[in-house]
């Protein structure tokens, strides 16, 4: 198991670059820049307060990390729906579930193979009931209501 750590690790540094010199210098980058941004906060209050009022300096700099701070939120709705979107356009285009990919089977097999198949069909019953009722769950978001806005539920 020890192996199989270590060519993981291996290959996400060879994928990445990561390493523990890569994350010390990024921690430290991150650091200086917030340090930067809070003494250019600072020399813009200043030179605000030297040209305005102090209030009126601080409502500037209020006004202008408002606006950022929405600008930054739209960009994050956007960038979660955008990314929302291509995830069930590459779903659509995969087609099939990955369940029928062939290399799974082959998984699955050699998983039935190893632990016996009079063990693994209650397994697969269990797994197949958890994956109905987790489609039913999922798809079946709000109730159904009739016109009066009542449930259609009798029992109730």
């Amino acid at each position: 198991m020890g192996g199989l750590v270590r060519y993981l690790r291996l290959k996400a540094q060879a994928q990445i670059g990561l390493s523990p010199g890569v994350l010390i210098f990024g921690i430290l980058a991150v650091l200086c820049a917030a340090t930067t941004l809070i003494l250019l906060v600072f020399a813009a209050f200043i030179w605000l307060t030297e040209r305005y009022t102090p209030l009126t300096a601080a409502l500037v700099l209020f006004g202008f990390f408002l606006l950022l701070t929405i600008l930054a939120g739209i960009g994050s709705l956007v960038s979660r729906h955008t990314s929302i979107a291509r995830a069930q356009r590459e779903m659509r285009a995969r087609g099939a579930s990955p369940l029928s990919d062939p290399k799974m089977l082959s998984v699955g097999l050699q998983i039935a193979r190893s632990v016996g198949w009079r063990r693994m069909v209650p397994l697969i019953a269990i797994g197949i009931i958890a994956a109905g009722v987790a489609r039913e769950w999922f798809t079946n978001d709000a109730p159904a209501t009739d016109e009066a806005g009542e449930d259609d539920d009798p029992s109730a």
